[in-house]
This record gives C-alpha cells, structure tokens and sequence, in this order.
C-alpha cells in the first residue's frame, strides 16, 4: 500500500517552497503555473501543481482564489528513522535555520533521538534516529 503524500496549498510561496524541499532533501521537482494548466483563478506565474518526489515527497500548489492557505495545526512530518543519522541532523538543522527548534534533537530516556521544529513556512518536522550511524 502507498503511504499518502501531503498535497500543500501554499500562499503564494510553493515555488520557493518546493525549490527549498528538493534543494533540502533532494529528488526530482516538476513546476507548473496556473497560466499552463489554463487556469484563471490565479496569477499566470503562480504554481498550479508541483510534486517533489524523492526521499521526501510532497504535493505544493499556490492557493488560488477562494482557497485557503495551509495553515497547520496538530500535525507534524515525520522522519524517524528513514535515513542515516547524520543526514537527519543535517536535516534538522537546515529546516531550523529561518525557522524555529520546538524541541532540541536529542537523546531521550529510551535510547532513541528526536526533536521538532518548525521551519520557515510554517511545517512542523519531527526528526528521529536510534543507535549509531551505519555506514
């Protein structure tokens, strides 16, 4: 079964965004403006639809008109454990950089390490590993 993929209704931002995802986490990114798509809802340059996918996939658009933007509330991304040690510390401290650490990366009681943080447009990451680095 394929794990659902966050589809994100930016304002006015998703080409920003998504660049800074796939520059953060890689993969490939595909852009396409309202202006493409034919749309009128929104500015010609505005992003109708991009999709990261990658070691992180996600859907972005810029909200059109009559749409919400994201605005996120009790939910957080979550990468525990889905890649080496050192490239979710990297991670972690690239998304606090123009953002804001809720909860330091570091290790808990129980052996493992995590920590949250919001980064500049808003999402809330949560950043865990266990055990040593393998190689």
């Amino acid at each position: 079964m394929a794990a659902p993929t966050p589809y994100l209704l930016f304002p006015g931002t998703a080409r920003e965004a998504l660049s800074y995802y796939q520059q953060l986490f890689g993969g490939e990114l595909e852009m396409h403006t309202f202006e493409e798509f034919g749309r009128t809802d929104g500015a010609p340059e505005a992003i109708a639809h991009g999709v990261l996918e990658g070691p992180v996939s996600l859907y972005g658009a810029d909200a059109g008109r009559g749409e919400t933007p994201l605005s996120s509330s009790g939910l957080m991304f979550s990468l525990l454990g889905r890649h080496a040690r050192s490239v979710l510390q990297g991670w972690f401290a690239a998304l606090a950089e123009d953002g804001a650490v809720l909860d330091p990366l570091v290790e808990r009681p129980w052996g493992a390490s995590d920590g949250q943080v919001v980064d500049r447009f808003g999402l809330r990451w949560l950043i865990g590993f266990e055990g040593e680095e393998t190689p």
